[in-house]
């Protein structure tokens, strides 16, 4: 499998990374069945970078991909985590989870940046994996938090990974505009952009991709579906957008990208999976399954054979800027 630097630290990945949070009850429940059912088909799929954070299922994703890692031998998989939301003991009466997840807990979540809570989230982190190391370590959606994870979170994270403690940081987040300045003004080397760089938008080539390549940092792609308008051949009923419904002028344009992944014999979801990895900024394309099959369907999209004249199309459309790049260009 062809592997891209991941960092500055010598690791490395392939194009099929794997995050947990749906397997952390997101949306619904998930049984430990099939939970470890996803992950073993994940591995047996060649995925070797795994993402998880406390927030997941307040720590039910960090249990369950511990738990499978630990069977494991340490050196052939890349783990990485969050920090940013501690868990914190709440009134003694369990209460379903406010945040999306189908948990019901005592804990709570408390936001958290500064120095000491890096260093209790990630050891709170390592206790429930049950591991003795991670390898990335991301500040979790700091959206207004900026000066707390500038003063804060990113010196602690500098000391960590000067100790030998962990190899890379960064910052993961559903924007490109505070990724970018992030990338800037501190010395992370990763970053986890999520929805931000799709088939369906590329916001993250104004600033935060180009910052990315003159610092030689890598960009992990996450949410490469757009919350799943992405995901099937045409955008189902009632699809969602940010959290939201779509609006009529999205779906209009899903459906015009798809119109031209037809002409060309390839499916929608295939080619939202292999876009991002056009450019030489991303190392990786991070999605999140359910169950088996949801991850062998995820990992076979990755070997569809995509045309390069599908991608000149899209430009020619409209549907994609004209100094894009794509697969077709990069390897």
């Amino acid at each position: 499998m062809t592997t891209r630097a991941l960092g500055r630290s010598g690791l490395r990945v392939g194009p099929n990374a794997f995050g947990v949070a749906p397997l952390a009850n997101l949306g619904h429940e998930v049984s430990d069945a099939q939970a470890a059912e996803a992950l073993e088909a994940a591995w047996a799929a060649g995925v070797r970078y795994f993402d998880t954070a406390p927030h997941y299922g307040m720590g039910l994703g960090e249990r369950r991909l511990g738990e499978f890692l630990r069977a494991k031998p340490r050196e052939e998989f890349v783990l990485s985590t969050k920090v940013g939301r501690l868990l914190v003991d709440g009134p003694d009466d369990p209460r379903p989870d406010d945040e999306g997840f189908a948990v019901t807990t005592t804990l709570r979540r408390r936001r958290d940046y500064s120095q000491d809570g890096v260093r209790c989230s990630l050891e709170e982190s390592l206790e429930r994996m049950g591991l003795d190391r991670v390898d990335v370590v991301f500040v979790h959606d700091p959206d207004d938090y900026f000066a707390d994870a500038l003063d804060g979170a990113f010196p602690a994270l500098d000391s960590l990974r000067r100790e030998g403690v962990i190899g890379s940081y960064g910052a993961g987040m559903n924007q490109q505009e505070m990724l970018a300045r992030f990338v800037r003004d501190t010395d992370l080397d990763v970053v986890m952009c999520a929805g931000r760089y799709t088939l369906l938008e590329q916001g993250a080539l104004d600033e935060l991709l180009p910052a990315a390549q003159e610092r030689e940092v890598s960009v992990v792609a996450a949410a490469v579906f757009n919350s799943g308008l992405l995901a099937r051949d045409r955008p189902a009923a009632g699809v969602t957008y940010d959290y939201a419904p779509a609006p009529p002028a999205l779906l209009e344009r899903v459906n015009a990208i798809a119109d031209v992944c037809e002409g060309h014999g390839v499916s929608l979801p295939a080619a939202a999976l292999q876009f991002a990895l056009g450019h030489p900024a991303v190392a990786t394309v991070c999605t999140g399954a359910r169950s088996a099959e949801q991850v062998q369907r995820n990992a076979a999209l990755f070997d569809v054979p995509i045309p390069e004249q599908l991608w000149a199309d899209l430009v020619v459309a409209g549907l994609l800027p004209a100094d894009t790049p794509t697969p077709g260009a990069h390897s």
